[in-house]
């Protein structure tokens, strides 16, 4: 019979069952019913498997515990740090960029030193990428509080993952989250899926089962998928930090910043001396006490002498005025990069012009001219020899010369072919560059075009000729720009702007001032421009297109105003305009006198530099001898200590009080002003009664009522009902008072209750987290109401204060190679942690390192802050205490070592690396441990044996000679046990007169001459006192991997080619032993008798040789016979051969019987697999239908 289809079950779509199910998906499952309706679905199936689940959820629970720590993070928390590390060549930088213009909107080029942005309303960010150098590795994973990990998954690890974990793991581990990129180069999904499971196990196996992975599927022009970058920005955003010990009990330093505050004069007579530097950064850590001692890891030791606060550089947003970040409070903080803003010292006032959105641009001329007159090398004739003037716009320039003009505007840019996966350095020409500036100042589109072609990257303009004329280039400039005018490059609206604005500009100054307070001045009209275009801005988008807008307008406002420039040289005064070619002929007297009234308003006013005051109308009063005025600026205002410069800045004071933020800063200075609650004048006059009350004065008697006794006293005489109206406000405020009290007292109470009765569940964690909790609630209202300076006295500077650290005494090398891509770190010191002593440590060689150690070999330490070489001793702890010197470290085991370093707290982890110079193909790290003690109570020890030789023997006694050399020496060890080579066992007893260091000893056998004795005596070790800190920052630029320390034995062998001249008893020879003849076994004729027959000598008298004629003689064969024999062996080899040759094709026929035999026994063993197992099938079938049919009943027989 055919199986026939069985027919779909087709669901109802209408009807009374079809209702039900609706309701029942609305209404959703109710456990409570089902439990109601069958409670034997929901009873334990099996108590093993219910106490396995018990137990495991139990395990997952207690695994996310912690031991509580204080939680000591201010109010306003310092930028959490976050390092991106990976190896070359992964996407680092792109992702940092990518992140930067997910949170703020801007793009940033080189990523130079911290990035610090505000991500949200409460949490800022600082994003800093760690290089390719084991030194900046170790000292960013000290202070990282998220590490992304960027893996390129096209290639799978590499070793610097792996070495960045275990020094995480060695410095207290933060966050880790991996990020998987060139994923877009797969072409196969299913390899894809497959190499980010496998990387994905691998990465959990290295730090926890379960660590966040994210995957960056491809890049779109030269930036990450939006979406992507969006999705890791949330989740930083929102990530939670554990407090890692040695971040949370030491004060550090990031530094973004870096000054140079020596004496210019100091430097210029001494270039090598010590310079004075202020670092600038966010106090991360614990507080930092002033006059401390602090380490800069690759720098080394400093004592701190000065420490100030500043103003946030990268503020959060007022969270009481705002709901939401808005688009230009988007902070972006990088002053190595270039990116700041305003930002105010203690001493200065550094304004960043605005390079908006960091399309860097060169220093326009007028600037970059004064300054190459200051930093001039040569001298007046070499530099004009040297410069190219262009007298007519347009014309062919003048040069004195040959020399090539093609090589004068040559620039360098740095473009990523993501084809060839290389930086290609490509030409760019200034003339370009300018077309190429002016065309996208005046249209957007064609810019947003290029950006998008360039794929984000940032473009660097480097001159190739830094000591170029800085005249000819400015005269270049001026006749490519006029060239420009004359083909109708700009529009004419912004043309005719720019000429209004050209007249402010001071044509000639004297010093630097006067062209920063012009460049500031075209800055803030600039800035008043884009507040008015932006404040119509209804959407991010156009805000940022218009940003991008009026950046670009500011720049070229700036540029062009600086070529229109008349410049006064040697007589001859030169005009670039923007007209024809015969335009500088029109009004030259004017233009000349014009000129020399600029010149003249252009020149310092000494009056106003020295004195403070420009009035030169002032009343005479008070001359000194009519040729001086005394300048009295306190009569006018008040002095302050860091008021601005009036010689660089003009002071506003002028005030707009129709604005309501200028009314309400005046405003509690009136009486009808709204105080604040403990300076009201009601309550301050309460407070006095209070004080006071009612008083008698003993001496005339006289009893003074306080103002509210006086009234209860008018009001029980008189009942008058004029009451005063602030006594009645007190008596409302201290109602509100009490009620508060009582109210809070209530709350306590039900608190203590509900702790006590409701939740019978709470553990001795919870308490414990709740005991934590009010220790850091009490640490935070204890300083609350003080401001800053006061708690600064008493606590330190806390942690999310932006300070200013002055660093004295430091090497020259430090600022003359500062490179902003290597961090700087303050780390501060204990009391105790700037000694250096002796340190007792565990060590292990770590599993992946190649080599084991060897003792004596210097090792470079990562220990605290601090990096730095040492020679360490290892040994091990034997079974009665004593602690023996290893010559290796051991293979799979810990060892102590022994170090001269600097005193850390027990407890802190380190590592070890043999070297931290350039990048070697096998794994870095040498070993890790931690501090176990900080004294020198461990002696180490080393055997020594001492071998001497018998001279002269009495029996058990003998004399020993050759193991002393004086009789002291053989004092100290008298009674000391010793032995000889066959195991004889003695002691010393007494020293001998001669020879010197002979002494006598006794045995416990006779001694032969030949014995040699040996003494077994162990000798302690000092251990050496080295300690060398890494200066890796103070290396050149470009050498900074490079650092080398002391080298080891083996390698100062290896690179001086010497060869050890081994010793000759060492050395393996071959093995010659002689052939030894024994005497013949001699037995006396007596012990022959004795013995039994079977053991007695047999009498065989040996045979000797056989008689000459006894000898069988030669047979001489004839000619015939030895015909006849030759024949017999010639047929017998043949036969041979013969029957060689059918043996061998005999074994070849039997060689293939046997594999054809072997086959079919093949066939018939898997035929016979077969049927049995289609007959243990069948019986186990039937099997199961008897079982069956067992449990239901006996089978009914028809």
């Amino acid at each position: 019979k055919k199986n026939k289809q069985q027919k779909r079950h087709q669901q109802k779509h209408s009807g009374p069952k079809a209702e039900k199910k609706k309701l029942k998906k609305q209404e959703g499952s109710n456990e409570e019913d089902e439990r109601k309706r069958n409670p034997k679905a929901f009873a334990v199936q099996s108590a093993v498997r219910m106490a396995k689940t018990f137990h495991r959820a139990q395990d997952i629970k207690a695994k996310k515990h912690h031991i509580p720590l204080v939680d000591r993070t201010p109010l306003e928390p310092p930028p959490v740090v976050i390092v991106v590390v990976g190896p070359p060549k992964v996407g680092k930088s792109t992702l940092i960029r990518c992140l930067i213009k997910n949170f703020t909107r801007q793009k940033l080029g080189d990523i130079c030193g911290p990035v610090t942005i505000v991500s949200g309303k409460k949490r800022r960010l600082t994003f800093i990428e760690c290089n390719n150098d084991i030194n900046t590795m170790i000292d960013l994973a000290k202070v990282a509080d998220l590490v992304l990990m960027l893996i390129d998954a096209s290639f799978g690890f590499e070793m610097e993952t792996f070495e960045f974990l275990n020094i995480c793991q060695v410095h207290g581990f933060p966050r880790i989250m991996g990020v998987l990129t060139h994923l877009d180069a797969f072409k196969n999904n299913k390899t894809q899926r497959k190499t980010k499971k496998n990387l994905k196990h691998r990465f959990w196996t290295e730090v926890y089962q379960g660590a966040k992975l994210f995957y960056l599927s491809g890049m779109v022009y030269g930036e990450y998928q939006t979406q992507e970058v969006k999705n890791l920005g949330r989740f930083i955003s929102v990530m939670k930090f554990r407090p890692l010990v040695w971040q949370t009990s030491h004060p550090y330093v990031l530094a973004d910043r870096m000054e140079d505050l020596t004496d210019p004069e100091k430097v210029r007579t001494d270039p090598k001396c010590d310079r004075t530097v202020s670092l600038y950064g966010y106090l991360r850590g614990t507080y930092l006490k002033n006059k401390g001692q602090v380490h800069i890891p690759g720098v080394g030791d400093f004592q701190v002498s000065d420490v100030n606060c500043l103003p946030d550089p990268c503020p959060l947003p007022d969270v009481q005025k705002k709901r939401g970040l808005n688009e230009k409070e988007r902070l972006l903080y990088a002053p190595m990069a270039g990116v700041g803003g305003v930002v105010y010292d203690k001493d200065a006032v550094y304004i960043d012009l605005p390079a908006s959105h960091v399309k860097q641009q060169e220093v326009r001329p007028t600037t970059e001219l004064v300054q190459s007159l200051i930093d001039t090398h040569a001298t007046l004739d070499a530099k004009m020899a040297a410069s190219k003037v262009s007298l007519f716009s347009g014309s062919a320039t003048l040069d004195s010369t040959d020399v090539n003009e093609e090589e004068e505007g040559l620039h360098e840019q740095r473009v990523w072919d993501p084809k060839i996966q290389r930086e290609r350095r490509k030409v760019v020409f200034t003339e370009e560059k300018e077309d190429d500036d002016n065309s996208g100042s005046s249209d957007e589109d064609d810019d947003s075009e290029e950006v998008e072609e360039s794929g984000g990257e940032e473009e660097q303009e480097v001159d190739e000729n830094p000591d170029e004329d800085a005249l000819s280039t400015f005269l270049k400039e001026a006749r490519s720009q006029c060239n420009e005018k004359e083909r109708g490059g700009a529009p004419p609206v912004k043309k005719q702007k720019l000429e209004e604005e050209i007249a402010e500009v001071p044509v000639f100054a004297d010093s630097d001032d006067e062209l920063e307070k012009s460049e500031e001045e075209e800055e803030e009209e600039d800035t008043g421009r884009e507040d008015e275009e932006d404040s119509d801005e209804e959407s991010g988008e156009e805000s940022e297109g218009k940003d991008d807008e009026a950046a670009e307008k500011n720049m070229s406002n700036i540029y062009i105003s600086s070529i229109s420039f008349g410049f006064f040289f040697s007589g001859i005064y030169i005009f670039t305009l923007s007209t024809g070619a015969l335009c500088w002929k029109e009004g030259l007297q004017q233009k000349a006198s014009e000129a020399f009234l600029r010149q003249q308003q252009a020149a310092p006013n000494l009056r106003k530099m020295v004195y403070g005051s420009d009035d030169s109308e002032e009343e005479e009063e008070e001359e000194l001898g009519g040729l001086f005025r005394v300048s009295r600026p306190q009569k006018s205002k008040k002095t302050q200590a860091n008021a601005l410069d009036c010689s660089h800045f003009k002071a506003d004071l002028s005030h707009n009080w129709d604005l309501e933020e200028m009314l309400n800063s005046i405003r509690d200075c009136f009486v009808t002003g709204k105080w604040e609650e403990g300076q009201d004048a009601a309550t301050l006059l309460k407070e006095d009664e209070e004080l006071y009350g009612d008083f008698e004065d003993l001496e005339t008697g006289q009893v003074h009522k306080s103002h509210s006794g006086r009234q209860d006293e008018g009001e029980n005489s008189e009942n008058d009902e004029d009451d005063d109206a602030e006594e009645t406000q007190v008596k409302v405020e201290d109602e509100e008072v009490q009620k508060n009290k009582r109210l809070e007292k209530k709350r306590r109470l039900k608190e203590r209750f509900d702790s006590e009765y409701d939740d019978g569940e709470a553990t001795y964690f919870d308490d414990l987290k709740e005991e934590m909790q009010k220790q850091a609630e009490l640490n935070r209202a204890e300083f609350e109401d003080m401001d800053d300076e006061t708690r600064v006295q008493y606590e330190g500077y806390r942690p999310g204060m932006y300070v200013r650290i002055e660093v004295p005494s430091v090497p020259c090398e430090f600022v003359s190679n500062f490179d902003p891509h290597y961090p700087v770190i303050l780390g501060g010191l204990g009391s105790s942690e700037g000694n250096v002593g002796y340190l007792q440590m565990r060590l292990k060689k770590h599993r992946w390192h190649d080599r084991i150690l060897k003792t004596r070999d210097p090792l470079i330490l990562s220990l605290g802050w601090r990096r730095f070489q040492t020679i360490p001793l290892y040994h091990i702890e034997d079974h009665n205490g004593r602690h023996r010197l290893l010559k290796y470290t051991p293979q799979h085991m810990h060892c102590g070592a022994s170090i001269w370093g600097p005193i850390t707290p027990q407890g802190t982890g380190f590592l070890a690396v043999q070297s931290v110079t350039g990048t070697k193909t096998n794994f870095r790290i040498a070993a890790t441990g931690v501090v176990l003690d900080l004294d020198k109570s461990v002696t180490i020890v080393k055997k020594l044996k001492l071998v001497g030789y018998p001279y002269k023997i009495f029996k058990n006694t003998c004399f020993i000679k050759g193991m002393f050399n004086t009789v002291l020496e053989v004092a100290k060890f008298e009674g000391a046990s010793i032995r000889t080579v066959s195991g004889v066992r003695g002691q010393i007893k007494k020293a001998l007169s001669t020879p010197a260091g002979a002494y006598r000893a006794t045995f416990e056998d006779r001694l032969l001459m030949s014995d040699i004795v040996f003494l077994r005596s162990w000798y302690p070790v000092v251990v050496p006192q080295l300690y060398n800190p890494v200066t890796s920052l103070l290396l050149p630029v470009g050498q900074k991997d490079s650092w080398a320390g002391m080298r080891t034995v083996g390698q100062l062998k290896h690179d001086l080619g010497i060869r050890n001249k081994p010793n000759t008893d060492s050395l393996y020879k071959p093995v010659v032993r002689t052939q030894r003849r024994f005497n013949p076994l001699h037995i006396p004729k007596e012990l022959q008798k004795a013995l039994p027959f079977k053991s007695k000598p047999k009498q065989q008298q040996s045979r000797g040789k056989t008689p000459r004629d006894l000898q069988r003689p030669g047979v001489i064969r004839e000619p015939h016979e030895r015909k006849v024999i030759a024949l017999l062996q010639a047929l017998s080899t043949i036969n041979n051969y013969k029957k060689k040759k059918a043996h061998t094709v005999q074994h070849s026929k039997h060689k293939e019987f046997l594999q054809q035999k072997t086959k079919q026994e093949e066939a018939k063993s898997k035929r016979q697999k077969e049927l049995r197992k289609k007959l243990y099938r069948a019986m186990d079938q039937k099997d199961q239908k008897r079982s069956r049919s067992s449990l239901k009943g006996a089978p009914q027989e028809s």
